[in-house]
């Protein structure tokens, strides 16, 4: 890449790969929120918008939903961004006046913010700002008729750097475990969400163990510096972070995050390599790139807390420091469990509690519960209910403001609850207890696995919430019968 021209030709090809890729995962993250915020976020929600909005100022979180918030006006916020994206993954923007194009690209980083920043825990994960980050920058790259601007693919590996350079460097100072390469001797069990080869990926060797974490090491604190060295030694590097971004996809559900980190990744590839046509010859009139280089100024100043961030002892992971999510910190597992559990929660339809009661464990899409269930491949969509359960499992109090809203929506029977969950165990009528209770979870041995055909072994530990049940008047009140 040079900075000899504010066009690079030979990048032509990248871009068009690069924006297809980002407006497929926009459009996945916009319909991840059409089919989820209702139960989520809604008026009626486990964290309602409107309560958030009475609370918090625009200063704090700017949103169009500062302006007005139903879950009708949420619903078109929503489906204009997919609308948008969809429009934008058919190349429907390339042939586009420059203007016009930034405009467009706008859009979707502007709806997905607004979304993002009434979110609250529900979209507090390091690939919402990644996707915030990268669209911003991705406004500026320009249609298909003129060469993409040197400096914001630039910008591009810059952040590429940080992703991949942070989570490297919170991994060194963290837990010891990725010091003495044994990290991977828990991480395919204990992980979030777990895919359908990650108990396979448990099962490896230790040596080869070893060896992924050494080599995680090496493509997130070596070849990110390469991406900045001349081709095709950018290419090369680009492609071992595919390769090993590729390998955590199926090793793992880790929702776009591994996709973005591809896309990104391609905008360090030589577009000469790639047979998508021949680059265009327009040039790229005065204002445009008056406003590429205000943005990449802009860019470097902000740059300075990521920095700070990076060189300091006190390496945050995952944070914006504006509320725009520009130019943020990224990193993932700088410490690693080494034991498994999970909430698993559960209901009766009996009129009275004994010690023959029948309990009915409720399925959701994503997470392990039933031991004979084989853990589903869901990245890169997002399941967000599932994923902050785990969190839970780790501590109730990810689950304080939420969780007690939710055995209220499992002992109403509400509908739109339901349809984040696999299977409703009383689709006829609610029921008149739930509870919720820890399980240590571990991967079944080989030996097990052939002999029951169980992926999982688990046993209950504790209990997360006491049995309970709806009142008269409605209210949820604990059952004096003990767990």
């Amino acid at each position: 890449m040079s900075w000899a021209w504010f066009g690079d030709p030979d990048y032509w090809a990248s871009r068009l790969v690069f924006q297809r890729m980002l407006a497929a995962i926009y459009l996945l993250a916009f319909l991840v929120a059409l089919n989820q915020f209702r139960a989520l976020l809604g008026e009626h929600g486990l964290l309602p918008v409107p309560r958030f909005l009475r609370h918090v100022p625009f200063r704090d979180s700017p949103s169009l939903f500062h302006f007005h918030y139903s879950d009708r006006f949420f619903l078109i916020v929503a489906g204009t961004g997919a609308v948008v994206s969809a429009g934008l993954l058919a190349g429907l923007a390339d042939p586009l006046p420059i203007w016009t194009n930034l405009l467009v690209w706008a859009i979707p980083w502007m709806l997905y913010l607004s979304i993002v920043n009434v979110g609250q825990t529900w979209y507090a994960f390091g690939w919402e700002s990644l996707l915030l980050e990268t669209g911003f920058l991705a406004i500026f790259l320009g249609p298909a008729h003129v060469a993409p601007p040197a400096p914001v693919l630039w910008l591009l590996l810059w952040l590429l750097f940080r992703v991949e350079f942070g989570a490297g460097m919170i991994k060194m100072r963290g837990d010891r475990c990725w010091r003495d390469l044994t990290c991977l001797y828990y991480h395919h069990e204990t992980q979030p969400m777990p895919g359908p080869l990650s108990w396979y990926f448990h099962h490896l060797p230790k040596p080869l163990h070893r060896a992924e974490v050494a080599a995680n090491h090496v493509a997130q604190l070596v070849v990110p510096f390469v991406l900045f060295a001349p081709q095709p030694a950018a290419t090369v590097a680009a492609g071992i972070i595919i390769v090993t971004q590729g390998w955590l996809m199926v090793s793992g559900n880790f929702a776009w995050l591994n996709l973005i980190t591809i896309t990104l990744a391609v905008a360090a590839v030589d577009g000469t390599i790639l047979p998508l046509g021949s680059p265009p010859v327009t040039a790229a009139p005065p204002w445009y790139r008056g406003v590429v280089l205000a943005v990449t100024l802009g860019v470097i100043v902000l740059s300075y807390w990521p920095i700070r961030n990076l060189l300091g002892r006190g390496q945050l992971m995952n944070y914006s420091f504006n509320r725009w999510h520009l130019v943020n910190t990224y990193g993932a597992f700088g410490s690693i469990t080494r034991d498994r559990h999970e909430v698993i929660i559960e209901g009766a339809d009996a009129a009275e509690l004994t010690e023959r009661t029948q309990w009915r464990e409720y399925e959701f899409k994503g997470k392990p519960g039933d031991p004979h269930r084989r853990p589903p491949q869901i990245a890169p969509y997002h399941l967000r209910l599932d994923w902050m359960l785990w969190f839970v499992s780790l501590s109730s109090r990810y689950g304080a403001h939420w969780l007690p809203e939710l055995v209220t929506r499992l002992l109403t029977g509400d509908q739109a609850t339901l349809a984040l969950l696999r299977r409703n165990p009383f689709p006829d009528s609610p029921p008149t207890f739930v509870r919720a209770r820890l399980f240590h979870y571990r991967y079944t041995t080989r030996e097990e696995r052939r002999e029951t055909g169980a992926w999982w072994v688990r046993e209950p530990v504790a209990t997360v919430v006491r049995t309970c049940r709806l009142d008269a008047h409605g209210a949820v009140v604990p059952v004096g019968m003990p767990d």
